[in-house]
């Protein structure tokens, strides 16, 4: 039982290492610096600036249910932003982060500040 508890928390921290590269990378892509993807409610907050909505957004986050809602069309927009598409950013950055951000952050995603939000 502790072997499995052992794996379990190996297995996680790795998974959130890889995603935590990943972001940082994108934020580096970003013209941000990658250390603040290690800061939590700044990471957030930085990752909603560079998917080119408000700041204010980050309010959202903390209603339930709706924050769910948020972190997709925040994962959708981030997406677009890297030339990707919208089932990207629900699947690769939403749903397996720690797939979609090294994808991002280390691939040849290039950063398109200038398009809009939709």
């Amino acid at each position: 039982m502790e072997s499995e508890s052992t794996a379990y928390t190996v297995v996680s921290l790795v998974l959130a290492i890889i995603a935590i590269a990943g972001l940082w990378m994108v934020f580096k892509k970003a013209g941000r610096p990658g250390w603040w993807a290690i800061i939590p409610i700044v990471n957030v907050f930085v990752t909603i600036k560079i998917a080119g909505r408000a700041g204010w957004w980050i309010l959202l986050f903390l209603i339930p249910i709706v924050n769910v809602v948020i972190a997709i069309i925040v994962s959708i927009d981030l997406a677009k932003k890297f030339g990707k598409s919208a089932m990207f950013g629900v699947f690769g950055l939403f749903l397996f982060p720690f797939i979609g951000t090294p994808m991002i952050g280390f691939g040849d995603a290039q950063y398109q500040d200038e398009l809009v939000a939709a």
